[in-house]
This record gives C-alpha cells, sequence and structure tokens, in this order.
C-alpha cells in the first residue's frame, strides 16, 4: 500500500508542508540586534520579460567533439556580439553562459526563426571562422519573481530559477571584464599567494541573485581558490613530486607516481614551445604515455625519404624532424589531440587555470589560513568591490532592468539565551548556563559513565625509539586518573602494551593485541587504543576498516606527539570520546526543559547526509549516512550506512534505515516515538521539493511497516552549511572574533519566502568569519511555532557528545557527518578511495590516449544500494565519535 502526505504540493512548490496550507512564521524570542548582511538589495526589478535562446556555435571546419572551455567560448561569443550588436541584433545586449543558453531583455529573432551570426575570431595568432545560430527556446516571465518574494501562489525555487539565471549572467558578463570568472565566482591574481605543489591561492568573490522577503537581493561573499601556477610543466612537476632536478626521476616513474602526475595534468590546457614551430602552440591534456618517450614508439615517413615509413621513439623523432635532442627523454609524453605527443619539457602551463583536485595537507592548511578573515576584514572587502565595480550603472546590467545600490543591507537577528547544561551530580557545578558557547571540564564530571573500561590494551605503531615503553606508561597513568576524575571508570591501569610497525600487517597486530588481553571466558576487549606516528589516512583507516568490520572492537586512536607532551586538557577529550564510545553519556540538557519543548512527547531525532566522490569519478560510490537518537533527550544515536550509485542524492533503502532507526528507539526506551524530527543535510535548495517528497514517504511506510495506523508526527528540516550568506555585527555587538555571538537567529527580510527558514550561529568562532547554518522546515506534522523549532535545534547544538562548546551544526547532522567519513574506512577493502568525498551541496543551487588519475569510470547503474554493515558489536554503539 502507497502512503502519500495529503497535503503534498505539486512539483517545484516551496511551501511547508502540516502548516495549515503553509506560510511564512518568525521567532519572538530573544534580544533584538541589528546587524548586516552581504547582500545589496536590488531596488529595481525587472518588469519585462527576459527571452532565453539556445546557442550553437559551429566552427567552420565542422562540428566540436566536445565544447571548448568556458572562457574560450565565452570569447568567441562577445567577439559576435561585439560586430553584430547594432546589425542583425538591433542594439540589444546578450549573456552568455559560455555553453548552450543566452538571455536578451528584447527579442533578437522570430520564436520559430534562426538567427545566425558569422564571425572570424583570431585566437593565438591562428584565425578561426564560426556560425553561432541563435533559436529562441522560452519566454521568461519575470513577474513570478514578485509572487515569489511576498509568497503569493504557488510558486517555487525552480519556477524562478530561469529568471535567477539570467540575471546572474547579466551582472556576471560585467564582472568577467575585470576577473577570471568560473560559474558565480570570481577572482584576480592581484593578491594570489603561493603553495606547494604548482599551485597558488588567488582571492576573489561570490555574486548570485537571491530572493528575500518582499525583495530582490544581490548576494556577495569572499572567496578563494587553487589556480594552477603558469610557467614550466617540468618545474611545477618537480615540485609536486619533491625533486630538485628532473634527472632524480630517472628508473622511478612508479604507477603511483604517474597516477600522481596524472591526477595533476587532468584536463589541463598547455602551451608547446620549442624552436622548430613558430610562437606557442596550444593544447589539452588528455593523458600520459605509458613509457618515457625514449621508449615510446610510432612509424613515421621522413619527409626526406618518402614511402619508406619507420618506427622510431618520439625522442628520435625529435632529434631527426627538428634537430632537438630532448633533455629527459625518460619522462612520459603528454597526449593530446588525435593521439599527438608532446614532451614535458618544452610544455608550459597556461594562464588563469583553476585547480580542481584533491589538496594536499600542506595545501589544504595554507588555504585556511589564507581565507581566514576577521569578519570587518571580509566586509570591507565586499563594500570595497561593490564600489569598485558599480554594477548599477553598467548598461547591461540596466538593460536588464536591473537597479542596485553599493550599500549592504541592514537586518533584524535575535539573541537567544543558551540552555542549562547539566553534569554528573557529583561534579561542583552540575548545573549551568554556559557563557560565549564553550566551558571547561574543570571540577565536572559525566552525565552518565559507560562500560567500566577492564578489559584493553595499547597498540604502538611507531617506533620504539621514539616511543618509550615508559612513556607510554606514563600517559596511561594519566589519562586513568584523568578518566576517574571525570566520572569513568577505569579499572585496568596497567593495560598490556604491544609494539608494531605501520608498514607490518595491521589487522593482524591488532589481532594479535587483543588476544594476549587477559579475557574471561565469553567477553570480548572494549578497547584498543592506537598510538600513530603520523596523521597518514591509509593507516588510520586500515586500523578503523579492521576494528569495524573484522575486530568488533572499539578504537581509540592518537598521535605519538602527544604521548611525549602528554597534557590534562587532551586526556580529559579523549574520556569523553571513550566514554561516548562506550554507552555513557556526558552532558544533557534538563528533562524538564526538553519535555516542555516537545511537549512530553517522545520523540526520535534522525540526521541524514549524503556525500558524493568528487567530479569525474564516477567508478566510486555516493554514500548516505542515518543516525537516530536511541534515547528520550537525543544524546545517544546509532547509526546506518548506505552505499548509492555515484552521484545519487536520493537515499534508497532510506526505509529499511528507518525502521531500524525506530525498533532502535523502543528496544532502549521501551516507547514508540509519537514524533520524529528529520534533519536532512547536502540538499540544494532545487532539490528541496523533490528530496521531501520522496524521503517523507519513506519515513511514512517505514512506520506503517512497524504497525497498521502508526502515524507519528514528522518533522522534516533541510540544513544547508554550504551557502555564501554572512551576517556582521553592529558596532560592538559581536564576540571577541568580531563574529555575531552565539544564539544569534535571523529569520527575515534575506530569508526564504513563503516557508519556515532561518539561519542560526550556534558557535563562537575561534577565527575567522562565522558562516551561519541554514535550516529549512519542508513539512510539519507537529505545528512547531517558529521559536520552538529554533530553540530546539540551537539546544541540541550544546550535546554534541565530544565537545565542551556548542557546535554550528545541529548533532544528528553532525553525527550523519562523522559516519560517512568513516566510510572511507569501510570501503578500504572494496578498494575504493573515498578520501576525496565532498559534501554534494556546493551552494544555494546548485577520449583517445592513456587515462590519467585512476580507474576509467564504471558502467551507470553498476553500483548498487546496498546497507553497508559493520561487525554486530558496534553495531548499535556511537563507534563513529
Amino acid at each position: 500500500m502507497s502512503y502519500r502526505s495529503s497535503s503534498v504540493q505539486r512539483p517545484g512548490a516551496l511551501v511547508a508542508q502540516g502548516q495549515g496550507g503553509g506560510g511564512k512564521s518568525y521567532g519572538t524570542q530573544g534580544q533584538r540586534k541589528r546587524v548586516f548582511a552581504n547582500y545589496v538589495e536590488i531596488e529595481k526589478c525587472p518588469e519585462n520579460e527576459i527571452y532565453q535562446y539556445d546557442v550553437v556555435v559551429r566552427p567552420e571546419r565542422g562540428e566540436f567533439k566536445k565544447l571548448p572551455p568556458p572562457a574560450y567560448m565565452r570569447s568567441v561569443f562577445d567577439a559576435a556580439m561585439a560586430q553584430h550588436r547594432q546589425g542583425k541584433l538591433g542594439g540589444t545586449a546578450m549573456v552568455y553562459d559560455a555553453r548552450k543558453i543566452a538571455y536578451a531583455p528584447k527579442r533578437v529573432c522570430g520564436p520559430k526563426e534562426t538567427l545566425e551570426l558569422e564571425l572570424s575570431f583570431n585566437d593565438e595568432g591562428r584565425a578561426e571562422n564560426y556560425v553561432i545560430r541563435l533559436r529562441e527556446a522560452a519566454v521568461v516571465n519575470t513577474s513570478i519573481l514578485a509572487e515569489f518574494m511576498t509568497g503569493r501562489g504557488n510558486i517555487g525555487v525552480a519556477d524562478i530559477q530561469s529568471a535567477l539565471n539570467a540575471l546572474d549572467l547579466a551582472i556576471g558578463s560585467v564582472l568577467h571584464l575585470e576577473m577570471i570568472g568560473f560559474n558565480r565566482s570570481f577572482f584576480t591574481r592581484e593578491q594570489s599567494t603561493p603553495t606547494s605543489g604548482g599551485l597558488e591561492l588567488w582571492r576573489g568573490f561570490s555574486f548570485s541573485v537571491r530572493p528575500g522577503i518582499d525583495r530582490l537581493y544581490l548576494n556577495v561573499n569572499t572567496a578563494v581558490t587553487a589556480m594552477y601556477t603558469p610557467g614550466s610543466l617540468l618545474e611545477a612537476l618537480m615540485a609536486i613530486l619533491n625533486v630538485r632536478d628532473a634527472n632524480q626521476l630517472r628508473g622511478r616513474l612508479s604507477v603511483q607516481t604517474l597516477r600522481e602526475m596524472g591526477t595533476f595534468l587532468r584536463g589541463l590546457v598547455m602551451f608547446i614551445r620549442h624552436r622548430g614551430i613558430q610562437g606557442r602552440r596550444k593544447f589539452a591534456v588528455r593523458g600520459t604515455t605509458s613509457k618515457g618517450l625514449d621508449e615510446e614508439s610510432f612509424d613515421w615517413e621522413d619527409p626526406d625519404r618518402p614511402g619508406n615509413p619507420e618506427n622510431i621513439t618520439v625522442a628520435q623523432y625529435y632529434l631527426r624532424r627538428y634537430n632537438i635532442k630532448l633533455n629527459y627523454p625518460f619522462l612520459p609524453g603528454l597526449v593530446g589531440r588525435k593521439n599527438s605527443v608532446f614532451p614535458i619539457e618544452f610544455s608550459e602551463i597556461a594562464e588563469n587555470q583553476r585547480y580542481k583536485g584533491h589538496l594536499d595537507e600542506r595545501q589544504t592548511a595554507d588555504m585556511v589560513k589564507f581565507a581566514c578573515q576577521r569578519p570587518g576584514d571580509n566586509m570591507h572587502r565586499i563594500m570595497d568591490v561593490l564600489k569598485q565595480t558599480d554594477l548599477g550603472r553598467q548598461p547591461v546590467v540596466q538593460a536588464f532592468g536591473l537597479s542596485l545600490s553599493n550599500k549592504l543591507a541592514e537586518v533584524e537577528s535575535r539573541v537567544m539565551a543558551a540552555p542549562r547544561v547539566n553534569y554528573g551530580t557529583s561534579s561542583r557545578e552540575a548545573s549551568f548556563v554556559p557563557q560565549n558557547g564553550a566551558w571547561n571540564m574543570r571540577d565536572k564530571q559525566v552525565m552518565r559513565p559507560g562500560d567500566e573500561l577492564n578489559y584493553w590494551a595499547i597498540l604502538v605503531l611507531a617506533n620504539r625509539q621514539y616511543v618509550q615503553d615508559a612513556a607510554v606508561q606514563a600517559f596511561v597513568a594519566m589519562l586513568v586518573n584523568s578518566c576517574r576524575q571525570t566520572g569513568y571508570k577505569i579499572n585496568e591501569s596497567r593495560p598490556p602494551i604491544f609494539y608494531a610497525n605501520t608498514h607490518a600487517d595491521i589487522p593482524r597486530e591488532m589481532a594479535q593485541a587483543c588476544k594476549r588481553i587477559h579475557l574471561p571466558p565469553n567477553t570480548r576487549p572494549q578497547l584498543l587504543l592506537v598510538i600513530l606516528p603520523t596523521t597518514n589516512t591509509q593507516v588510520y583507516q586500515t586500523v578503523k576498516n579492521c576494528a569495524y568490520t573484522t575486530l568488533g572492537v572499539h578504537t581509540q586512536c592518537m598521535q605519538s606527539k602527544h604521548i611525549q607532551r602528554p597534557n590534562m586538557q587532551y586526556c580529559a577529550n579523549l574520556c569523553l570520546k571513550i566514554n561516548a564510545k562506550l554507552g555513557g553519556v556526558n552532558q544533557s540538557l534538563p528533562m524538564p526543559h526538553m519535555e516542555t519543548m516537545l511537549r512530553k512527547k517522545p520523540t526520535l531525532f534522525l540526521g541524514c547526509d549524503v556525500t558524493h566522490p568528487p567530479p569525474g569519478e564516477q567508478h566510486k560510490p555516493s554514500i548516505a549516512s542515518v543516525v537516530g537518537s536511541t534515547d528520550f533527550l537525543g544524546l545517544r544515536y546509532a547509526a546506518t550506512l548506505l552505499q548509492l550509485p555515484s552521484r545519487q542524492e536520493m537515499v534508497d533503502k532510506m526505509q529499511e534505515a528507518i525502521v531500524r532507526h525506530l525498533k532502535l528507539f523502543f528496544k532502549n526506551t521501551k516507547s514508540k516515538p509519537t514524533r520524529i524530527v528529520f534533519y536532512r543535510d547536502g540538499v540544494s535548495e532545487t532539490q528541496f521539493i523533490q528530496v521531501r517528497d520522496r524521503e517523507l514517504i519513506e519515513i511514512q511506510r517505514a512506520c506503517a511497516s512497524i504497525e497498521q495506523g502508526y502515524k507519528p508526527e514528522i518533522t522534516f528540516l533541510a540544513v544547508l552549511k554550504r551557502h555564501n550568506t554572512r551576517f556582521f555585527p553592529m558596532g560592538r555587538n559581536g564576540d571577541r572574533t568580531g563574529n555575531c555571538v552565539p544564539g544569534t537567529v535571523i529569520d527575515r527580510s534575506v530569508t526564504m519566502p513563503g516557508i519556515t527558514d532561518f539561519y542560526l550561529f550556534a558557535h563562537a568562532a575561534i577565527q575567522g568569519t562565522s558562516r551561519p547554518t541554514h535550516y529549512y522546515v519542508l513539512h510539519d506534522d507537529a505545528k512547531f511555532s517558529a521559536d520552538v523549532i529554533q530553540q530546539l535545534t540551537y539546544h541540541l547544538c550544546y550535546t554534541y557528545a565530544i565537545c565542551t562548546r556548542s557546535v554550528s551544526l545541529v548533532p544528528p547532522v553532525y553525527y550523519a557527518h562523522r559516519v560517512a567519513d568513516r566510510a572511507r574506512c569501510h570501503l578500504v577493502d572494496m578498494g575504493v578511495g573515498f578520501e576525496e568525498a565532498t559534501s554534494s551541496a556546493s551552494g544555494h543551487y546548485g577520449g583517445p590516449g592513456t587515462s590519467i588519475g585512476g580507474r576509467p569510470a564504471a558502467a551507470p547503474g553498476s553500483v548498487t544500494a546496498k546497507i553497508i554493515k559493520i561487525n554486530n558489536h558496534l553495531d548499535e554503539s556511537m563507534y563513529f565519535m
């Protein structure tokens, strides 16, 4: 039998269900304060229709097999516009997405006509002739923007997307003249800084038109990105492979080395330059040869000896054809179009190319440092770029009917009171209200200790000379003492210590360590404390994979440097993790307080996230994680991990996962939940309706499969962390870092029309500019008031099990992130590297030659959905902490 909510809206409608017809609801609790938003009000909105055109750019010599890079396509289109605007286009401005769509504020040809524009385009000294064909595809009604912003009618985000895209392109067409653009982000090299591995970091800005309450805004945010350093490819590869002289690579081109080179080179545009050709010749890297150029051969016919083809190496070809002896013939060649091969030593990296690969640890650290700026500095940079670009006065922006100021919008915020946090009754201060979103464990004991630790061992995966036995014993003594002080009891204060090499068979060493623990009959090891020499991801994943799938034992990993410099604060943090893994509760909110918000109804909290492999890695699966609370206060959670087809956002097997969590809740509380609060992360705004409608049905079916007629109240919230909205406090209303204080909530002006949504600062930033989390109430059977759902979400952020501070993300979603992160460890045995997994929502909306950088993509649908099982002994625990 199919279960469907009676209030499901038509596709595309973004109206919260279960609220008696929907509508915007605002909160009232908290101290009111004005803040700046990184939004500029669009004072005049377009009133006329906008015309959308299909664009086909056709070279004189035939069709493109694959469209050239966006920058090139945009240059061709702009050149055609400059040549034909006053003629065939009748003076009408057009903006282009550099692929297949263009927009115009006036009609440039009849609805059933095709307009052809001929162009001779000069690129790097080479002339190409093109024909650009324009055909009307749609007429965009801009009046629905006003309807959407006022909440009238049944209009969703998908309905206004074409209008927003057109306005984004109009503004972007101006910015492309000043900066290097990628989608809605624009960068400049003026304030760049070098990082390792042939890359440099650029500053820039993102721009996008956003609907607000009764107004349209331009959202402007600072941004940073990694770019290829232009110049010698050979020098860049030497930096990547950490050699000073390319001759050091002779005989060392292993499969791993070629893979590293391939990752760097994927899709890169190069210039080839040597004395045998005129000027510079441009080509895109499609692959690398599998051999050095002194071994890679082909059949060649010498022009001086026609009719006598011979097989020669690429190195011999350059010597005979151009009289050039390669300095590094042992290096592989770059494969370009039509399987042409070019030497690395003659190749130069072209300018203005964005790096799309995975940043290593050092590059990531440089990126974080480069991006980290105080809120005031970020706000002033945004104001400066608005003044410099003066978008409101640009002719193309005005042609599309826009008028905007250069001032940041002021909006109303409220600062909600922090909740009371409870610790164990033996604590000196068992109940208190945190200040500035943080507290410490001094003189505090955990709310409820987990299983007493009797059977555990230490496994040292480090050199014994560096991590000596005496130092390990001293650290263990401090850890045991710290745990006892915080109320968690470790009975075995001298666990056995075992040493192993990280290059050894780690699963075997872990099993041996567990076997040497003195265990009574029918008991199992409880914990393996693993001391790692470095942050090596592969070793860590191997440890966790063995623990999760084979041994079924909790592991606590730590770096060996903490053995050398032990301190009580670090030990206290380890204690919180161990206690959570072994069934304990570290802190809680007062029961009466939670009962008041939940109206004394047993409530199951669920969190869900989907992570995807990086672009171009279709052979890797997507991973969904679902976590569910197992107690009345939302403090203890169990996790379910699901494998999905690559890049699939919809969660197959959701019903199975929900049934499991309903049963676990009943098992631990002896009550069926009468309310479900579901926080769903990893969804962009354009996917809200599709994901909500499908997953809501899955939850309802799961409930009905438990018991006929069982229909708990369901509240469905979407959670968005990756967005470009920022807020800046006025005057001295910020915290010590200049950010909004914890508890700041914004639910007016710049939020979504017609739906209950809010931005929440639940945490205190340590450095840089805080990013609020955006919550959308997409369905609400419980009919929570805006105040209650905002307070509930904020107060839950004080219950994250292993922190003595509030966190930025509601814990069910935070835990789902951790579970998905641990999926990397589950997938080790499957031969799938998942270290590059990224959250699916990146913003508000959303050939011949040797392959490079990995295996070929699997056929679509070759990865099937399934639940990934972990060892039964860990299955119901918070093993992921």
